[in-house]
């Protein structure tokens, strides 16, 4: 007879799916166990528990049919970028089980980052796990794991974190100064993600040749291998909608 498995980092908690009594079992004929569908999906947000993968307050209402998005599509400059980023969301599930990411460039203000957001926000949706950073706040936050007290995570313990989640989205790559350590670091979480087939996807101001003399040819190597590459043109929005 098989009892229920006690110890789960999820016992106390309710049942998302309001099927089984919260421990991710149920208990079926003759007192046999077996797995809840939520057990799968808890689990997985238990493993990445730590990292940042709330949508920002600012992009929360994104959406194709809102502007900013919405005036893009109409526009010459960006209605390319906006259906390829649309055609991205519509195979999301595919695109994330094979690995696949999405490389979104161009000047500032010219919508990478609300694109980028409406992704994240999408495999939110669907159940993905997702960790969220501009490059400089994710370095700082790893530079604070070699100072972790007792209630915070080690450096192995974070780096696992961000390798495990379904999508890493990185904003800003190429804002942050160069030196050998940010070399290290960006090549490490690269290179795990891209042996592991799990996705990517950033936005940066610069070209590829100029990212590669920012992070290292390696990262950029296997970026390119694993990202889509989607180039925004246009003036800075930003200015365009400032008040007077």
């Amino acid at each position: 007879m098989a009892s229920r498995p006690r110890n789960e980092p999820f016992a106390e908690q309710a049942c998302p799916l309001g099927v089984c009594d919260g421990s991710g079992w149920i208990l079926g004929p003759e007192d046999v166990a077996r797995p809840c569908e939520c057990r799968e999906q808890r689990l997985k947000r238990s493993r990445v528990r730590g990292v940042a993968s709330a949508i920002p307050p600012r992009y929360r209402g994104v959406s194709f049919d809102r502007p900013p998005v919405s005036d893009m599509a109409r526009q010459t400059e960006t209605e390319g970028p906006v259906q390829k980023v649309r055609e991205f969301i519509s195979n999301l599930d595919s695109r994330l089980e094979e690995g696949g990411g999405l490389w979104l460039s161009g000047d500032m203000g010219t919508g990478k980052t609300t694109l980028a957001m409406l992704v994240s926000k999408e495999a939110l949706h669907k159940g993905h796990s997702v960790a969220i950073y501009s490059l400089p706040k994710l370095l700082a936050r790893i530079r604070r794991t070699y100072d972790a007290g007792p209630d915070m995570d080690s450096y192995s313990t974070f780096f696992e974190r961000l390798t495990a989640v379904d999508l890493l989205h990185i904003d800003d790559f190429g804002a942050e100064k160069r030196s050998d350590w940010v070399l290290e670091q960006l090549y490490a979480l690269v290179n795990e993600r891209y042996e592991d087939e799990r996705s990517i996807m950033l936005t940066t101001n610069l070209t590829v040749d100029k990212l590669e003399e920012q992070i290292g040819r390696r990262t950029v190597s296997r970026l390119t291998e694993t990202c889509e590459q989607v180039a925004l043109f246009g003036a800075d929005r930003r200015q365009e909608n400032a008040p007077y």
